[in-house]
């Protein structure tokens, strides 16, 4: 089984000031990530991609400038888990679910529609993309599956740990025997994700569309990209440090028993 790398996610800033008289085109161009943002207004920056911001909000019905907030916000968001290793167990709780479960909960259907869409239309030609659509179908399934058993079982007895050593109280028994028992489960979904993602790369030659893709194609490799940069931090701040704090927190009340 292929060991793939944890990295770090390195957004960089965007340069360009836009102005509502860019193209939809020219935006996404210059920053992929402000795809998101037409989508979610229905603005369309493929097939229509050469209209003006302005002229597409008019259509719309929609304030350009409104538009062109989000879009620079998008543009500018940055890495904050520089000192991640040094947060408490509840910070990087709550870091974890609004930053990269929110971003994986947004994308799973994007990305989904994006893949199928691509393999119904150029599957013919590039059969690659096919076997992409189906290995992201099932990340797709088993991360939705995977974030939910998260947010339900594991994080919440991280937090009851770290609730417990606040108050200085004695190890309750837990259901799972050990904590170390669920962090199993979750780490091997994580490699099996990893090592989903890491086909994906080898399938898209590095995330480089062929030359005959359309943007819709061009976005997907895009997406995936970035979705993969996000999902090898994320994994990073389970496994390397919210996970091994839980076992300490656990030792330690285990260790407070009288």
């Amino acid at each position: 089984m292929h060991n793939f790398v944890i990295e770090k996610l390195n957004t960089k800033e965007n340069k360009m000031n836009f102005t509502t008289q860019n193209t939809l085109a020219e935006i996404v161009k210059s920053d992929f990530r402000t795809a998101r943002v037409f989508e979610n207004h229905n603005l369309d920056f493929c097939c229509k991609g050469n209209r003006a911001l302005a002229e597409a909000c008019i259509e719309q019905k929609l304030d350009a400038n409104e538009i062109l907030s989000e879009v620079t916000s998008v543009c500018t968001e940055k890495d904050s888990e520089k000192d991640s290793a040094s947060w408490k167990t509840e910070e990087l709780v709550n870091h974890i679910l609004n930053t990269h479960h929110v971003y994986v909960k947004r994308m799973l259907p994007v990305i989904l529609a994006h893949s199928q869409k691509v393999s119904e239309v150029h599957g013919k030609n590039h059969a690659e993309v096919k076997e992409i659509a189906e290995i992201f179908e099932r990340i797709h399934n088993e991360l939705s599956s995977h974030l939910m058993k998260e947010e339900r079982m594991l994080f919440p007895i991280i937090l009851q740990l770290s609730e417990m050593e606040k108050n200085n109280s004695k190890m309750e028994v837990s259901p799972f025997g050990s904590i170390q028992n669920p962090i199993d489960v979750m780490e091997r979904e994580h490699v099996e994700a990893g090592e989903g993602f890491y086909k994906i790369r080898e399938l898209s030659n590095n995330y480089n569309p062929p030359e005959d893709a359309c943007t819709t194609y061009k976005i997907l490799y895009q997406e995936l990209n970035e979705f993969e940069q996000d999902l090898h931090t994320h994994i990073h701040l389970e496994n390397n440090i919210l996970f091994p704090k839980a076992v300490e927190l656990e030792k330690k009340l285990m260790g407070n028993q009288n």
